[in-house]
């Protein structure tokens, strides 16, 4: 078990420093979300599937999709459009290619053990969520809302700017 979470670990290291270093916003984001993918095995491996399963629905789901829509809000007309080639995408699939087979193995082989300590529900989540952290997630929204705002005007700026 120590084997597949040091390899899922190091592929979300590799992917995750190859998101700070690539050049195109989206070929980053890839490896972003190859990252997040990874550090979900981990958790799974650990035996915490509830947790995995909101890495995969919240981070590597709704909130990198929301960066790529905000890029696409923003629209740079500065980078020339290319094709989707190969090599573009080769890298990231080869480590998802790594990450889903370490997780057959991990469901297959050796089925996690629960943790020592008593389960969470996902209904004592819900309700310490929306109960007692009410007020830090309401903010959250609002600051995630603000975020898409400014950069709606920031791109609408550009566009005023260029003379469109």
């Amino acid at each position: 078990m120590n084997g597949i979470v040091w390899i899922s670990g190091a592929v979300a290291v590799i992917s995750t420093l190859a998101a700070v270093t690539r050049r195109n916003a989206v070929h980053a984001l890839l490896y972003l979300i190859v990252g997040m993918l990874g550090v979900a095995v981990v958790l799974f491996a650990f035996g915490a599937a509830f947790a995995a399963v909101l890495q995969v629905v919240i981070w590597a789901g709704a909130i990198l999709v929301l960066f790529l829509f905000v890029m696409m809000m923003l629209n740079p007309r500065t980078e020339k459009r290319a094709a989707v080639r190969l090599r573009d995408i080769i890298g990231p699939a080869l480590l998802t290619a790594v990450l889903v087979a370490e997780l057959m193995v991990v469901m297959t082989v050796a089925p996690p053990q629960p943790p020592a300590a008593a389960a969470v529900q996902p209904e004592q989540v819900g309700s310490s969520l929306y109960g007692r952290y009410a007020v830090v997630v309401e903010l959250a929204s609002v600051l995630l809302l603000v975020g898409v705002a400014g950069a709606f005007h920031l791109g609408r700026g550009r566009e005023k700017d260029e003379g469109r």
